[in-house]
């Protein structure tokens, strides 16, 4: 029986989408009251939509959890794919030949059973203290919190990956469709729980999508606590990315206190 595989590309802008759309699938997070891009929205069915503004990417992620029929499932970013090698961002660049191909993702699930982004490094940093110095240590104090309640066999787990010095970031996976829905279970009554708990009413819009970067931490914590082959494959920014200002902040984060104000 032939297995079927959906990659989401969350996006809340129109954008150059990919050619092949029987793997991917872009969805229109935060949809709810805004203009249609001409793409999947996220308010339509099962969907929390509506908290698009703090839980970011997740949106999309719970309509496919919820909607979207398959046996395999991903998830990535208008602005970010997996490679089946190393690539730079060029204005010249054909991204439908360098991003993974169905061929390539089925190849991949043949012998592993999460793609993930390689780890991010921050060498001088751990994951717990990088969110403290570039956001609010406390988001993360109190996720720690919600799981010693919710899920006290994932707290020593939890504690390891706060020390680690490198993460799989941005969300980004690919699985089968009842792994995707065992993390699932697992990270929205954490994540619903912080949002029930915190108080983000004099929280920037920036600020306001921590739910989305805490869950970024989350999924390394669940992860670790199954048994899954793993494999890193590289990805791309779809957008030219400045390595000094984004060295810089981190640096004035580290070292001079100043919070991240936006996205890089």
């Amino acid at each position: 029986m032939t297995k079927k595989y959906k990659i989401i590309v969350a996006t809340h802008k129109k954008f150059k989408m990919p050619v092949d759309n029987e793997l991917y699938f872009p969805i229109h997070v935060g949809s709810e009251g805004k203009t249609k891009l001409g793409y999947q929205c996220d308010n339509e069915g099962d969907n929390i939509s509506h908290l698009n503004p703090y839980y970011c990417e997740l949106t999309g992620l719970y309509w496919a959890w919820k909607n979207l029929d398959c046996d395999y499932l991903g998830l990535v970013h208008y602005r970010r794919y997996f490679t089946s090698k190393s690539q730079t961002y060029r204005e010249d660049l054909n991204t439908d030949n360098i991003i993974l191909s169905k061929s390539e993702v089925e190849k991949l699930m043949l012998d592993y059973d999460v793609v993930v982004p390689r780890k991010r490094k921050y060498y001088i940093e751990t994951l717990y203290s990088h969110y403290a110095h570039t956001h609010d240590a406390s988001h993360l104090d109190l996720t720690r919190q919600i799981i010693c309640e919710l899920n006290p066999d994932y707290l020593d787990i939890f504690d390891k990956v706060m020390k680690h010095r490198s993460g799989y970031m941005f969300n980004m996976f690919i699985m089968s469709k009842d792994n995707v829905v065992a993390y699932c279970e697992w990270l929205f009554p954490i994540i619903d729980e912080l949002y029930k708990r915190l108080d983000i009413s004099g929280y920037s819009d920036f600020d306001a999508r921590l739910f989305g970067r805490v869950s970024e931490r989350l999924f390394n914590v669940w992860l670790i606590n199954q048994d899954l082959r793993v494999k890193e494959v590289p990805f791309i920014y779809m957008e030219k990315i400045s390595l000094i200002k984004k060295c810089k902040s981190f640096l004035q984060a580290k070292f001079f206190g100043k919070k991240y104000g936006q996205s890089f």
